[in-house]
């Protein structure tokens, strides 16, 4: 290897590095909510529907700023778009942990989704425009992982703010913040690249392809949108303490985290769809089990079983899209516009129906409902095929 190629390597493994802490962080004071809302319930006199629309709040500004944030990023440039993410997180943050009302806690939480979606498609369309093609899947799952690996830090975070009072904790989160702003102003990036129209992305997001690819990013958002809502509230109703809650989604993330990073290796050598058409076989079956359980330690050994094939979808879904995108002539700021968009709608739809379905009809309603989602889903991905990017 010569020197230029030791450069680009060093290069690549700084920007994976520095993306990876930004999804983490952001990852991790979106899923510190969990453990949360159990305190919330109780202090704040909140039932399932409005747990559902906390959850929800953070997708719902995501949903608003998708679209605009991959525009951004496409006409800005990605640093910037990076820039002004983390800093309506930093903001963000500091509301969520001076909030006193439910009101002010879902208005923080849906400007931290309007954040995310910002840093989000900055940071992705920065990563994957440095990546060679043929890693393209790896790097999405690496930084993926990372992401998982905030997933991991926000119960614990989350518990942290019950034990101690959420104040402390989240003006903490808003410093990191400041830190990793800091250093993304500092790195190097390419500059914008020719303007592309947004008629040409809302053009492009109608083919089919393209909405394939969307609705496999979104099953997922629904999947762990409705779980991140039914599954602490149950875990709290069958005798499980906060802190006992925040581990069980601590190590729920961990098997996400693992099975992403090889998720998105494999979907580069064996095609996109060979592990989706597992994660959703299997979270048809695991699915169907959540409401079955009535001790908390038998209802985590499931939880933390269907997020790990829940978890198998992500990076896939993601390429998959980019892929389509870039094939379509649309740059990748757009592309991770659209993911952030199909995430979103689904995360927002399984929170908020998740918790409106499981107070109408008790949990296992909306389970099913997913389940069959699933198993449809799986119908149609056994007809699709695409090919290893590198051998």
């Amino acid at each position: 290897m010569d020197e230029d190629a030791r450069r680009d390597v060093a290069a690549l493994r700084r920007l994976l590095l520095l993306i990876s802490a930004i999804v983490l962080v952001d990852t991790a004071f979106y899923t510190a909510i969990s453990p949360l809302l159990p305190y919330y319930e109780h202090h704040l006199h909140m039932g399932k529907d409005g747990a559902g629309i906390l959850s929800a709040a953070y997708a719902a500004g995501t949903i608003v700023a998708a679209l605009p944030g991959g525009w951004a990023a496409t006409r800005f440039g990605v640093k910037p778009a990076v820039l002004g993410g983390l800093a309506l997180m930093i903001a963000s943050s500091v509301a969520v942990g001076l909030a006193g009302s439910v009101g002010t806690l879902d208005a923080a939480r849906f400007v931290q989704g309007v954040g995310g979606a910002l840093s989000w498609a900055g940071a992705m369309a920065w990563l994957v425009g440095a990546a060679p093609p043929g890693r393209r899947g790896e790097m999405i799952g690496l930084a993926f992982g990372a992401a998982v690996g905030g997933a991991l830090l926000g119960p614990v975070l989350g518990a942290a703010a019950r034990a101690v009072g959420p104040g402390a904790v989240f003006i903490g989160v808003g410093v990191v913040g400041l830190g990793l702003a800091v250093v993304s102003a500092l790195e190097p990036a390419a500059a914008p690249a020719e303007r592309q129209p947004a008629s040409l992305l809302l053009s492009v997001a109608r083919r089919p392809p393209i909405l394939a690819g969307m609705w496999l990013v979104a099953v997922p958002g629904l999947l762990f949108g409705c779980v991140g809502v039914l599954a602490p509230l149950r875990l709290d109703r069958l005798g499980a303490s906060g802190t006992a809650i925040g581990a069980v989604f601590l190590v729920a993330a961990a098997g996400e985290a693992v099975v992403s990073s090889v998720a998105g290796y494999l979907s580069d050598r064996r095609g996109r769809m060979a592990p989706m058409r597992l994660g959703l076989a299997l979270s048809v079956a695991l699915t169907i089990l959540l409401p079955i359980p009535n001790s908390a330690w038998l209802l985590a050994v499931v939880l933390v079983a269907a997020s790990t094939a829940y978890g198998l979808f992500w990076a896939p879904s993601m390429a998959l899209l980019s892929d389509e995108a870039e094939a379509s002539g649309l740059e990748q700021g757009y592309a991770f516009g659209l993911v952030n968009l199909a995430w979103a709608v689904g995360q927002v739809i399984g929170s908020a129906g998740g918790g409106a379905a499981g107070r109408a009809g008790g949990d296992a309603l909306p389970y099913l409902v997913l389940a069959g989602v699933c198993a449809a889903t799986l119908a149609f991905a056994q007809n699709r095929r695409t090919a290893p990017i590198r051998p």
